[in-house]
């Protein structure tokens, strides 16, 4: 690797970092990510100057027309980034170079992959390429908060009648150990996610003096309900295919019963369903529904009994569950509690890409060319990405980002100290400059 490559990769990188994109709820000022839109043409100009820009209020849309329109791709990074709270060690949009690492918010999550495969595209346009089919870039201002950018885009996309032999997003990346025992460096690429619900429960009273408090209260019985929630088994648990397949990738690194298991997952169904969960919350959350309660609200006075109390939960439905069922489920549990459900926000449900496909294989081959000691394996994300939307213009959405990373910064991605090692920038462009000049199809 080039210190002199890395070094501008970095500086390049930096610029991005120091230009603040934190997107809020209900803000309307879109002028910085505006501002961002003007660094990105500065950083990029090869790219920019030989490709149609639409703007969708603060998300854009790339189209680099190549030599065919039959089979084009789309590579999705967003560049809005969440809040940077707390104390950090390099000042979250300082962009700061040292020990190693590149500093700061946005850094993995995902201006870095804006920045890859952006830069990778601006050199193989300076240097003349034009690429086999039409590729489209896409990057929005608000995938953290509403979505509403990739919804609109893909919606405009539909109606214009393109389809995608391919797409790819953030997601998975290259990790050390993805569970225990796993020895080795895996690439981790997303197939499909699971759709995110926001359920109120309101548990109602007549209220009254906190003096002369009766039995199971509003906020009692929403206790009640969230511990037994818990400890319910509400939603189901399976072994989906590609949970399977994932298994036997990571079993061929493993030693002993976790390789004979993991190696034969249909055979030892009922263990793995039992142990998944010990291994890993990430592990046991790729098997059912899960809810997690993250907000919550009661009386407005220390002394007051609540006539109102109310919980927020946000749902992850399970592919073989889906939302309606597992939407009922968690009702049923609140009703026997006397407690109110509501969806306030309903999940965007798309499909998992087939990992057996050519398309599939052509990431991974990819991974093998750049990353020769890496090993690949397929799996859902447990998060939400833009990604979800685009199942309306293709059936091969994927979830991957070509950066090594460790499980320390795995930990700091939406949290203090987010950073990249620069060791890793130099991979992750060579990565993308495969997607964008290798034939998918190629014999």
């Amino acid at each position: 690797m080039s210190d002199i490559r890395t070094e501008e990769y970095a500086k390049r990188l930096s610029r991005m970092i120091q230009c603040e994109t934190v997107s809020s709820d209900g803000d309307g000022d879109k002028s910085k990510f505006y501002r961002f839109h003007e660094l990105l043409r500065e950083l990029f100009p090869h790219i920019f100057s030989v490709c149609v820009f639409e703007d969708f209020d603060g998300s854009f849309l790339l189209r680099w027309q190549g030599k065919s329109s039959e089979s084009p791709i789309l590579l999705m990074n967003h560049h809005d980034v969440v809040e940077a709270s707390g104390e950090w060690s390099h000042p979250a949009f300082s962009g700061e170079i040292a020990d190693g690492r590149l500093w700061g918010r946005g850094t993995l999550d995902t201006k870095g992959g804006l920045w890859a495969m952006l830069q990778a595209a601006d050199e193989l346009a300076a240097e003349g390429v034009v690429p086999k089919q039409d590729v489209y870039f896409m990057s929005t201002c608000n995938e953290e908060t509403s979505g509403d950018g990739a919804d609109t885009i893909s919606k405009a996309l539909e109606a214009r009648g393109v389809r995608f032999a391919l797409v790819l997003d953030e997601g998975g990346m290259i990790v050390r150990e993805p569970i225990g025992g796993a020895m080795g460096d895996y690439a981790m690429i997303g197939v499909g996610e699971k759709a995110a619900v926001d359920i109120k429960f309101i548990a109602r009273s007549h209220g009254g003096h906190a003096s002369t408090p009766p039995k199971d209260t509003p906020l009692v019985r929403l206790g009640k309900f969230m511990v037994a929630a818990e400890r319910k088994k509400l939603f189901r648990s399976e072994l989906s295919p590609t949970v399977c397949d994932m298994m036997s990738s990571l079993s061929q690194s493993m030693s002993g019963v976790m390789r004979l298991a993991l190696g034969h997952p249909s055979l030892f169904k009922p263990l793995l369903l039992r142990v998944m969960p010990m291994v890993s919350s990430a592990a046991g959350a790729m098997l059912k529904t899960t809810i997690a309660f993250t907000m919550a609200g009661g009386s407005d006075g220390t002394n007051v009994l609540p006539e109102e109390a109310w919980i927020v939960g946000n749902m992850r439905c399970a592919h073989h569950q889906g939302e309606r069922e597992s939407v009922e489920s968690i009702a049923s549990l609140a009703k026997k509690f006397d407690i109110e459900t509501i969806v306030i926000s309903h999940g965007f449900e798309s499909p998992l890409t087939d990992h057996k496909s050519a398309e599939f294989e052509y990431l991974a081959h990819g991974v093998k060319k750049i990353f020769p000691d890496v090993k690949v394996s397929p799996y859902i994300m447990t998060a939400a990405s833009d990604c979800r939307y685009m199942s309306r213009v293709s059936d091969k959405c994927f979830r991957f980002a070509p950066f090594r990373i460790d499980n320390e910064q795995m930990s700091r991605v939406h949290g203090v100290d987010e950073n990249v090692s620069l060791d890793t920038l130099a991979g992750a462009v060579d990565f993308y400059r495969y997607v964008l000049t290798e034939d998918i199809y190629a014999e």
